[in-house]
């Protein structure tokens, strides 16, 4: 069995669950997590190849000459011993500052493109010093990745347009475990209740929601949100939420366990995301996978890679982006349409199996891992 480099740079934030549940579905490849450092409620990544902690001294005095130069006698010779036959990394950011790594290893390199690294501007790119470092090294990316892994077909477009070579763009899902989302029956749903999970920024729209859910409360003065997560727009959307007298409950970051208890009691998933000022796209949104799995329809909007994983109209709805009004409305259907709702449900739950299985998703993924190691090879 070969072992595969999972490289991240910073290991593991709280959002990014589908890392390490991607990694844990491997069947032909043994896992080995590997990145720069940790982060303050660091998801838990088994024995993990890092430069650094985030609390250690000179930690980020590290991280940034590491940024620069690709090279850290010590950090690489923990990851030769390893023995990796290829690298995955995640984000292209993250893949452009793993090429030091590769050259060092000599072995294939597969990126995957998540969103916000192939959506952002180059104009937004370039405002920072870590914009400016993955441009300059971007076309270097390019020729030296074997494959890129695109999470929808949105994002695939949205590559191409970038520039990406098209012969190395590929699509795969990167799925979820059905088995650990279990349906709840309808009954023991909250009839008032609307679930907001996402980290609370720009692109993941969770203003639209408040603003339509005080539209809402208008006919149905009952509703109430939960919101799941954090971020830099916190205050600022809890202040929005006391100004609009709309009930919400911001929980913060919470565990995967928790957020599943939260899908299996709500009425209705609602994050309406949207393209953020500097370009910023959503890739997918594994999220919806996740509620649809567990019998919890979805109100959306028409945005990146949503239509791919809810299906408007049949397993959930899609709004326009920063449409409040449309959001109100498909959010009043899903409260007033007992049927409606219940096809949905019903029919979520068999789409997300069908198509989202993480188990499906991630045989096809090692498949481009053995033509990576393959064509190598050769």
């Amino acid at each position: 069995m070969h072992n595969v480099l999972i490289f991240r740079e910073l290991l593991l934030p709280p959002s990014e669950t589908f890392v390490l549940a991607q990694a844990a579905a491997l069947k032909q490849y043994r896992p080995v997590f590997c990145g720069l450092t940790d982060v303050p409620h660091s998801l838990p990544v088994p024995r993990p190849i890092r430069l650094t902690r985030h609390n250690a001294p000179f930690a980020r005095y590290r991280m940034e000459a590491y940024r620069r130069l690709h090279w850290a006698p010590g950090f690489h010779q923990s990851v030769r011993r390893a023995h990796p036959a290829l690298i995955h990394s995640h984000f292209a950011i993250d893949g452009a500052d793993a090429l030091g790594m590769q050259k060092d290893l000599r072995v294939p390199m597969v990126v995957t493109l998540h969103g916000f690294d192939v959506s952002t501007s180059d104009e937004n790119f370039a405002r920072n010093r870590s914009g400016r470092r993955f441009l300059s090294r971007r076309q270097q990316l390019w020729q030296r990745a074997s494959h890129f892994v695109c999470v929808s077909k949105a994002i695939r477009e949205i590559a191409l347009r970038a520039g990406y070579p098209e012969q190395k763009l590929i699509v795969r899902y990167i799925g979820i475990d059905c088995d650990k989302f279990a349906a709840a029956p309808a009954a023991d749903r909250a009839e008032n209740l609307i679930l907001f999970v996402a980290r609370l920024v720009e692109k993941k729209g969770c203003e639209y929601l408040i603003r339509a859910a005080a539209q809402l409360r208008e006919r149905r003065s009952d509703v109430r949100l939960v919101i799941i997560g954090d971020g830099p727009l916190r205050s600022e959307l809890e202040r929005l939420a006391v100004t609009l007298r709309v009930p919400a409950e911001f929980l913060g970051v919470q565990g995967p366990d928790a957020v599943r208890g939260w899908m299996q009691r709500a009425r209705v998933l609602c994050n309406p995301s949207v393209t953020a000022a500097n370009g910023d796209t959503e890739g997918l949104g594994m999220v919806f996978a996740e509620a649809q799995a567990t019998g919890l329809p979805v109100v959306s909007t028409q945005h990146g890679g949503i239509p791919e994983v809810v299906r408007d109209g049949e397993t959930g709805l899609l709004a326009r982006e920063r449409s409040v009004e449309e959001l109100a409305s498909h959010l009043e259907r899903m409260f007033a349409d007992r049927a409606f709702w219940d096809g949905c449900s019903e029919r979520g739950k068999i789409w997300v199996r069908e198509q989202f299985d993480i188990r499906r998703c991630t045989a096809g993924l090692e498949e481009v891992y053995d033509e990576a190691v393959a064509r190598d090879q050769r």
